[in-house]
Parts: structure tokens; sequence; C-alpha cells
């Protein structure tokens, strides 16, 4: 049976893209729809799309099968938006208020301002305003306040121009129309961190495929946002480095892969796997390179805490979510980096998930798309127009002006009679006075 309420989104990643519908249902769960995935490494780096052409198919493809699936039209999608180039800029706006009562108008103001202010090859995707300084006090909500003068502090998500443009060209070249173009990780990270998590303060770092996220949240207000250009790949690459192909040692890494391996003393020979071509690699040498490379992507990671000046004030600590967060004893790689004593593992969102489970897994790969669906409001099914019903109306009289009324009914009558007479009804009485009418004027030509 088709279904004609959903909600439709997708997410391009650097390892897939990936398509979603669903619902909310009456009980405030989302209930699971469609699903369908395709490899993204021909055209996605690092979350940016350089490729539109293979982008716009890799889109067709998803969404067919989507439709294949609701038995339904998909009208317009939500399409979430990172990589590499994310990253927040501070910006404060100052004014001198006309009246000493902060209006909305004012604040308004101060936000176009910061709006309008010219970036070199960068575009503001979102803001997230923080406080306002009216005279030497903060507020988050300044509308009302008495002051003498105010500054805006904003904080604006900016990338580059051609993160965004491609991104559009792609679903335009596919005719697919984007219902809304959502800052992916702050859509992620309204999914996956709670209430106290967003209040008391804590970061939350994507460990994706080609890039790491680092976000800060304090007092419900995003504070810091940046994308490393490090994640899982790095790490498979270099476990290829042991002769073998990038899948392979994809599969090693989730199967043997520990950030803090320790070799058993007690074991009389040392533990190891076998390669494809019958090789067999000892599971020291193996996380050697996996702790290696995961300690740089955290160091990175702890860096940019540090840059963020938030780093002693996450008092709900650090959230891990991502494809990478499946890595054995990350969390306790991540406490010998960052020094923060709270860490946990984000491995689904907040909302419950019902349908797909054994496609939607809990293991944080698709935290980010499920975000997105999560964030959707509009009706995404394709709406078919009612068809103009046609009402077949009785032709309309005419009435030659200057004539009266029993002149019009006259009228009326012969050619009513002459209907008649054509349809063969009371064809011989119409015959008789035609007759008659003829004996008439023949008996009157003669007198004259």
């Amino acid at each position: 049976m088709a279904t004609t309420e959903f909600i439709a989104a997708i997410e391009l990643s650097s390892s897939k893209i990936s398509g979603i519908a669903g619902r909310r249902n009456s009980d405030g769960s989302i209930q699971v729809l469609a699903y369908a995935t395709e490899e993204a490494f021909s055209f996605v780096r690092k979350g940016a799309v350089y490729n539109i052409g293979k982008a716009a198919q890799a889109l067709t493809t998803i969404i067919n099968r989507l439709e294949d699936q609701l038995k339904s039209p998909i009208a317009k999608v939500y399409a979430g938006i990172g990589g590499q180039s994310l990253r927040t800029v501070k910006n404060v706006v100052s004014r001198t208020p006309e009246t000493e009562v902060i209006s909305q108008e004012l604040i308004d103001t101060l936000c176009d301002e910061n709006l309008a202010c010219p970036i070199v090859d960068m575009d503001i995707l979102d803001v997230a305003p923080q406080e306002y300084k009216i005279d030497n006090n903060l507020y988050a909500d300044p509308v009302g306040v008495t002051g003498k003068s105010i500054t805006g502090q904003f904080l604006n998500i900016m990338a580059r121009s051609s993160l965004k443009k491609n991104l559009e060209l792609s679903f335009e070249q596919a005719k697919i129309e984007l219902t809304d173009l959502l800052t992916a990780p702050t859509a992620l990270a309204q999914a996956v961190l709670t209430e106290n998590e967003l209040r008391s303060g804590c970061a939350l770092i994507d460990l994706g495929a080609d890039t790491t996220t680092v976000m800060v949240y304090k007092n419900n207000i995003l504070r810091y946002l940046s994308v490393i250009p490090l994640g899982g790949n790095n790490i498979t690459r270099d476990i290829a480095t042991l002769k073998m192909e990038d899948e392979e040692a994809e599969k090693l890494k989730l199967s043997y892969g520990d950030a803090l391996y320790k070799e058993d003393e007690e074991a009389e020979t040392p533990a190891a796997c076998t390669t494809e071509d019958g090789r067999s690699i000892p599971l020291a040498d193996l996380n050697e390179i996996v702790a290696a490379r995961t300690e740089e992507i955290l160091a990175n990671v702890w860096n940019q805490l540090q840059l963020s000046g938030y780093e002693d004030k996450l008092l709900a600590g650090i959230v891990l979510t991502g494809g990478t967060s499946n890595l054995r004893n990350i969390e306790d790689a991540m406490l010998k980096v960052c020094k923060v004593s709270k860490i946990r593992i984000a491995s689904s969102v907040q909302e419950t998930i019902r349908g797909y489970n054994e496609q939607i897994k809990k293991n944080g790969t698709q935290n980010t798309l499920l975000a997105l669906l999560i964030a959707g409001k509009d009706n995404c099914c394709l709406q078919k127009e009612p068809q103009p019903v046609l009402v077949q109306s009785e032709p309309a009289k005419t009435i030659d002006v200057g004539k009266t009324e029993e002149q019009v009914e006259e009228t009326t009558s012969e050619k009513t009679e002459g209907s008649e007479s054509r349809n063969g009804n009371k064809k011989g009485t119409w015959l008789k006075s035609k007759v008659e009418n003829f004996v008439k004027d023949l008996f009157d030509d003669e007198k004259m």
C-alpha cells in the first residue's frame, strides 16, 4: 500500500550516500519506512562533493530505491551539509539604542548586520547567537532590558562556497528539490545529546571516515565547531601498508583493531590474524599501527578542545559517535589523551527508532542520517493535484432587445416546435400548419 505522508532525508558522507524515509508515530517514536545506501568514494572526499555528475547519478538511484519501497513518489528531501571546511567564526556587532529599552527590532538589526559581514569565498550556513552584552551585563534574551549600549556576540557556522554550491548543483542535476539544507553536525548534536549534556557543557566528537567533527556546547548553545581532516580511513590506509587492499584492511580493523592493545604475556605464541592470501600478521604489529593513528586523531581532538577555551568547563564530559567510535578501547584511549573524567559513546539517537532494524543499526554510523530525519517537519510525498470536474451547463437563452415578453415566449415556442420536428416529435401537426399557411398566402395573392 502506498505511503502518502513521510519525511525523506539524504546524507552525503565520505564513505557513503544514504537515504531514509519515515514518519513520527503518535507515541513520539520515529517509524522508518525506507532505507537505501550507495558507496560515495568516487565523488565525495572529506565530506565535500568533487564530482557532481556521479553524485547526481547516486542521488537518483537513492531516490528511485526509496520510492520503490514507499510505493509513492518523493517530491522533495532534507539534506545535510558538512565537511572539512566547516567551522565557526566569532563576530561582534555593537549599537547604541535610540531608546533605553532594547526592542526586538534592534536585535533583528544586529542579526542582519552580522549576516552582511563580507567574507571572501565563504558562506554563512547558520548562526548560533551567543549572549548579548548590555552595558556590563550579559543576557541570553535582551528584549525588554534597559541599557545605553548593546553588543551582539554571534557564532557563525561557515564553509567554503564550493561546498554548498557543489552539493546544491548535485541535487539540481538529479532534479531533486531540497526542502532544506541542514547543518549536519548541529542536527546530530540535537539528536544524540541529552538536555543535561547540552546545558552542563559537553564536547561531541563525530569520528567519521575521512573527517572528525568537534563540537562544544554550553548552556544549550553551540560554542565551538571544527572539522579535522582525519578519520577512520586513515587507520585503514595505514593497515593497508602491510601489503593488502583497503577493503581487506578495513575488515581487519573492524575485527581485530584495538586502540590500546596489550599482548597476552602468558600465551605460548603471539596472537595473529590471517590475510586472504594466507599470510599471518601478528596482532601486536596490526594494533601498533591502529594505536599510533588513533592517538594522532585524538590528540588533534584535544587540541581543538583547548582552542575552544572550554576544555575545563565540560561538566558533562565528552560524547563519542560515528563509525570509528566502535574501535575497541576508544574510550580509554580518549581518557588517556584528553584527561576528561566523563566519556560515553552515543551508539544511537535519543529518539526511539522503530522498523528496519536489520538495516538501521545502533553502532553510530547512521546517527547523522537519523538526525536529519528527526529534524524534518514537512511532508515530502508528491501530492497529486485534484482533477477539475466538468459540468455540462444548459445553453443560455438569447433575448433580442426591443421584443416584448409575449414575443420572446412566441419565438421560444417556435424554436421548440422546430426542435421537436427535427427529432420526429409532433411531425404531423407541424406539417399541417405549414400547408394551411401556404394555402392562405395563395388566396391572398389572387385577391390582390
